[in-house]
């Protein structure tokens, strides 16, 4: 009724047939054809706890990719649920302070944002407080993923012009906050490595559950590497068949090297800009 999908009389006319049939009162509705099994799916997840999305006509929709919000009882979703657990198992831990981790990868074009994105999702959508951070600032992605203005973010928090407001919280999506990159910067290296940035990951990791941050291809910098020394852990990614192995070995080596913890490492196939996890 709050969704209105039902009137009144609707409702009394469910109930009635379900006291002759037996029936659950969903399954009753979607019989007598007042709503859909979307609809009884989508009132559950509410009842539980568990929001998605769902698109409404003239709606500012976010981008397709997101496939753990629009699709989450697809097998996307589910590789991705997989993955949260194996994280929460065997990393995350916010009374030992490990409940931050960068997604890092060799090349452009491997799924990084795609797959940072997606998985914030999912650990919003079991009830964390979750920050996703665009740390790519050479081609940031994040602000199209959620369909954010790009005008404040993180290098506009970093050079003194805004501050934790650039953070949108995600209403539709309950427990999801996320950090644009903002307006390209010259000198992103530099933003990086002050002492203001080190400061800001202290505050996130106070203030939420999960911090996520995308990064930008090795080819494009050293930007990864030093956002994950500052953050001391990283989830490498690869594209199959996209993805040389030598350099990604190398840079996992030099990641160790300087005490960088990996929880584990992603395979992503994507096929034109939608990735699918394997």
């Amino acid at each position: 009724m709050d969704a209105g999908k039902l009137k009144a009389h609707d409702i009394d006319r469910v109930l009635q047939a379900q006291r002759q049939h037996g029936m659950r009162f969903g399954e009753m509705a979607v019989k007598l054809e007042l709503i859909s099994p979307e609809d009884v799916q989508h009132a559950l997840a509410v009842q539980f706890a568990f929001p998605y999305l769902r698109p409404s006509p003239g709606e500012r929709l976010l981008s397709a990719e997101l496939e753990t919000a629009y699709e989450p009882f697809g097998p996307a979703a589910e590789r991705f649920r997989s993955l949260r657990n194996h994280l929460t198992l065997h990393w995350l831990n916010k009374a030992d302070r490990r409940q931050m981790l960068c997604v890092v990868g060799v090349s452009p074009s491997e799924g990084r944002s795609y797959l940072a994105a997606n998985l914030a999702v999912v650990f919003a959508q079991a009830g964390e407080r979750t920050l996703l951070i665009d740390a790519n600032l050479r081609k940031p992605r994040v602000h199209e993923l959620f369909a954010l203005e790009n005008r404040n973010g993180l290098s506009t928090l970093l050079s003194g012009r805004c501050g934790n407001e650039a953070i949108v919280h995600i209403t539709d999506l309950a427990g999801l906050f996320v950090l644009p990159a903002g307006p390209t910067p010259p000198n992103p290296l530099e933003l990086l490595g002050q002492i203001g940035f080190a400061d800001f990951l202290g505050s996130a990791r106070a203030s939420f559950d999960v911090v996520l941050i995308d990064t930008p291809s090795l080819s494009d910098g050293e930007d990864a590497l030093l956002i994950s020394a500052r953050v001391g852990a990283a989830l490498p990614v690869a594209r199959n068949g996209h993805t040389r192995v030598e350099p990604l070995r190398q840079f996992m080596a030099e990641m160790k090297a300087m005490g960088i913890q990996l929880p584990g490492t992603v395979l992503n196939t994507v096929p034109s800009r939608r990735a699918k996890t394997r």
